[in-house]
């Protein structure tokens, strides 16, 4: 199960790290150049038919590391369906909205401060948006009804709101690692399958019912002190993340059982309870299923140490005649 890869989704935070230390530092001085004619021609790639099927042209176009903060000569190749301006000092991106054809757009590392008065309304095909490390505090004015990934790492978003399933019908992977965020209120994402929030400050857990599909949520290093929120509507989740958080005693897990019929790995070590408890024996009390913890699979043993303290649980609660 590719959801349950813990070290797929750890490898994921590593790369988010080296995007952030490869952005350019404020203080470094760029030289700033605007979009020229030469640096498009040398930057296009994979000739293809064009929409109309009579024609052909480039459809690919790699503009990163170009010192860019105007790229307005863009705006005459419309059959552009791969673009990446990572790792420039772009902060206006109108000069896209007659690429209707966009389906892939990488902006990484440059200084958008918001989606207000960008060109997204226009881009009715983009199903893939990566804008990590920008400058971006909210989300208004981002739309995407055809957005199936989106990427917003690394930015100071403080509040999630317009996140709604008509906008974003087809959305199924978020990413909103090192934001501000310090709650999960406002996805309301119902096809939603990943969602990761590490490096945040999330101390609660709110409106994770709405995420009926949600497959993998990633958590880590947060504020966390309960695992309360979580949702029997939540029918789908496989793999929950929560390292690095404040958890401290059982009995903030119990809320691990409104969830124990798909979960498969869990992900809870650098927490206090870890230090002072037999977590693992408490976790598969409460989640028998589960195959793994942290790095480890269950173990037989486990599973059959697991199974004999709930039935002596259960024989503790029958009341004596």
């Amino acid at each position: 199960m590719s959801e349950v890869d813990d070290d797929a989704v750890l490898s994921d935070v590593e790369g988010q790290d080296e995007t952030q230390q490869d952005g350019v530092g404020e203080d470094e001085k760029v030289q700033v150049c605007h979009l020229t004619q030469e640096t498009i021609s040398q930057g296009l790639s994979l000739l293809c038919r064009t929409g109309n099927g009579l024609g052909h042209a480039f459809v690919k176009l790699d503009l990163k590391d170009k010192g860019l903060n105007d790229m307005a000569a863009i705006s005459g190749y419309i059959h552009i369906r791969f673009l990446d301006v990572s790792n420039n000092q772009l902060t206006d991106l109108s000069p896209l909205a007659s690429l209707t054809q966009l389906l892939w757009l990488k902006v990484d590392n440059n200084l958008v401060e918001c989606f207000k008065g960008q060109p997204f309304a226009q881009l009715t095909y983009l199903q893939w948006l990566s804008m990590a490390v920008n400058r971006l505090t909210d989300l208004d004015g981002l739309v995407g009804p055809a957005l199936e990934s989106l990427n917003l790492t690394g930015n100071s978003i403080k509040r999630v709101t317009g996140l709604q399933s008509g906008c974003f019908a087809n959305l199924v992977s978020l990413e909103l690692r090192g934001n501000h965020l310090n709650t999960t209120d406002g996805i309301n994402l119902p096809n939603l399958r990943r969602l990761y929030l590490a490096q945040n400050v999330i101390k609660h857990l709110v409106g994770l019912e709405r995420l009926e599909r949600l497959t993998t949520l990633h958590l880590r290093d947060n504020q966390l002190d309960t695992l309360e929120g979580l949702s029997p509507n939540m029918k789908c989740l496989q793999y929950l993340n929560v390292r690095g958080n404040a958890i401290l005693d059982e009995n903030a897990l119990r809320w691990l059982a409104l969830v124990s019929k798909t979960l498969r790995a869990l992900v809870i070590s650098d927490n206090p309870l870890v230090e002072t408890t037999d977590y693992r024996l408490s976790v598969l009390i409460l989640v028998p299923q589960l195959e793994r913890i942290d790095k480890d699979p269950v173990s037989p043993e486990e599973r059959i140490d697991a199974r004999e303290r709930i039935r002596e649980l259960k024989e503790e609660e029958i009341p004596e005649p």
